[in-house]
């Protein structure tokens, strides 16, 4: 089992005049010990989640400028947005954008992305926010468009919402065939769906989120159906869900969370990714290093 770490917040008690040098300290903290995976939120707002002390008014940055300074302080944990909202870029801007993270990082981009939800920011900076239908429209178009200009493929993509004269992508990402499509989500009858037909991983919420370990042994279980249905081997995508964690001060919750793990990997889970609602103090990243990711990775 892999671990990994989505930053999904930039308030530190210094204040917003030390993102940089905070963030920078936390990538590479994560990168030295081990963490398989870096991620960042593809959001314009803050969540607001008073659970995890976020508010809407809390500092956040533009995901992929973000992933690119990380891009520059690690060198070997993979990159992304967990996940990009469909409607905040056209899929050519996007896939040039992910190609240009996965070459200026040695090959390390992930391309994650989803139907996007949060209404409040999009409508706030005057983004394209249609009806659900057409989102999820909006999201296979884009699934399709990557597919094409990662093969190579100069053609005409003519959809029903996205329209590409000539979709040329030189370079080419380093990452072969393509960076991993990981999609976010757990509807069965669309996003699932998708996983089944585009992606390479899946990505579904974990026990912090209130998801049980039965609702997501069911969740893979539709997965594993549409991938019969679709004649795609289910084990060519990788089970992943996102997970949430604070590390209390004398480390004495890291057995839990490595019991949480061994639960994990027996219903197929291969990459935990947490966010860990104390990253700033950096110690929780040593904690993960020294505790539960040499344990974790012998499931």
């Amino acid at each position: 089992m892999k671990i990994g770490l989505q930053i999904i917040s930039f308030k530190f008690p210094e204040g917003s005049s030390v993102i940089a040098d905070k963030l920078s300290e936390i990538a590479q903290t994560a990168d030295d010990v081990g963490f398989s995976s870096i991620w960042v939120m593809d959001h314009l707002f803050q969540i607001d989640m008073e659970k995890f002390d976020m508010f809407v008014e809390d500092p956040m940055l533009e995901s992929y400028s973000t992933l690119g300074f990380l891009a520059g302080k690690t060198k070997t944990a993979r990159l992304g947005a967990l996940v990009t909202g469909v409607v905040y870029r056209d899929p050519g801007l996007l896939i040039k954008a992910v190609t240009s993270l996965d070459i200026l990082s040695g090959g390390r981009a992930n391309l994650g992305i989803g139907a996007a939800w949060y209404e409040r920011e999009a409508r706030g900076l005057g983004f394209l926010f249609p009806p659900l239908k057409e989102r999820f429209e909006r999201l296979e178009e884009t699934l399709q468009i990557a597919k094409q200009m990662w093969s190579g493929q100069t053609m005409a993509y003519d959809g029903k919402h996205y329209h590409l004269a000539e979709p040329l992508n030189n370079p080419q990402p380093i990452t072969k065939p393509h960076p991993p499509i990981f999609i976010g989500g757990s509807g069965e009858k669309k996003t699932l769906r998708l996983i089944a037909k585009y992606g390479d991983a899946c990505n579904l919420y974990g026990l912090a989120f209130g998801n049980t370990v039965e609702e997501m042994t069911h969740k893979l279980d539709v997965l594993n159906g549409h991938c019969e249905e679709l004649g795609r081997p289910y084990n060519e995508i990788e089970r992943t869900v996102i997970d949430s964690v604070k590390i209390a001060p004398d480390a004495s919750n890291a057995s839990h969370i490595i019991n949480d793990c061994r639960v994990l990997a027996g219903i197929g889970i291969q990459h935990v990714i947490y966010s860990i609602q104390n990253v700033h103090e950096i110690t929780p990243l040593e904690v993960f290093g020294r505790d539960v990711i040499p344990v974790v990775s012998q499931f």
